[in-house]
């Protein structure tokens, strides 16, 4: 019997690398996107051969040409899809998220929130569309869609959530809508074997993280693994966090 296939994308570094690799260490064969083939080669050079992925593909999400690339390579080398993570995302207001950076809501450049919603809502939105018929072919499909406690308009209005007081709008935003996406989708392939949720991974210590987050990637990616291998069925449209059974407010 063949192993199930994944996809992460960015999957070159930070969580995406972290998942990655443990997802190989369950068994899957393990399709990676990053957009330089070097970064993605040598993310892994120091990995165990029997965990990297089995494929990485260059490619930029934000473009519709690298999109259809993803999506020709697993249709000729895999014919199905059993797990996608749109895990490739970006933060664009500070440095990393432990910049204490003030609230710039106000005065945030449109080209500022335009390039935020590029990568973590248009590009996961369309990529997700393409491949959804090679999910479909899965005999339980799933689609994790990698957001975060900022995307949560209840925490971002309760005085004393961890959110209440750091205001990113572009980057809470634009996680926002892609909750926003995965509550329809979810609805629409109910009951046809496929799930759609969402998934706070936490505050991790990646590039975008920073140096204070909580989290080390891999104690993320176990997380992101253990949670994606073992999805119930009836586990669908749901804004998750990395603890078993729990689950952020929309």
């Amino acid at each position: 019997m063949s192993n199930k296939i994944a996809l992460v994308t960015g999957g070159n570094r930070g969580i995406g690398r972290a998942t990655a690799i443990e997802l190989r260490r369950r068994g899957y064969d393990v399709v990676i996107t990053s957009r330089s083939a070097d970064a993605a080669a040598a993310a892994f050079a120091d990995t165990a051969p029997v965990l990297r992925p089995v494929h990485a593909i260059e490619a930029d999400i934000t473009n519709e040409t690298g999109r259809l690339a993803i999506a020709d390579h697993l249709a000729s080398a895999h014919g199905v899809l059993d797990l996608l993570i749109n895990n490739a995302g970006t933060w664009l207001e500070s440095e990393n998220s432990s910049d204490a950076s003030p609230n710039r809501t106000s005065e945030l450049e449109l080209s500022v929130l335009r390039a935020t919603f590029e990568t973590n809502f248009f590009a996961p939105v369309r990529l997700t569309q393409l491949l959804l018929p090679l999910i479909r072919k899965s005999e339980a499909g799933r689609i994790l869609n990698i957001a975060s406690m900022h995307a949560s308009l209840t925490l971002h209005s309760s005085p004393g959530s961890p959110v209440f007081d750091r205001k990113v709008f572009g980057y809470a935003a634009s996680k926002t809508a892609l909750n926003a996406f995965t509550v329809p989708l979810a609805h629409e392939v109910a009951g046809s074997g496929v799930t759609v949720n969402s998934l706070d991974p936490g505050w991790v210590r990646t590039q975008m993280g920073g140096p204070t987050a909580t989290l080390s990637p891999q104690e993320c990616g176990t997380a992101i693994a253990d949670i994606a291998t073992h999805l119930a069925p009836d586990v669908n449209g749901r804004f998750l966090t990395l603890q078993p059974g729990t689950e952020n407010p929309w």
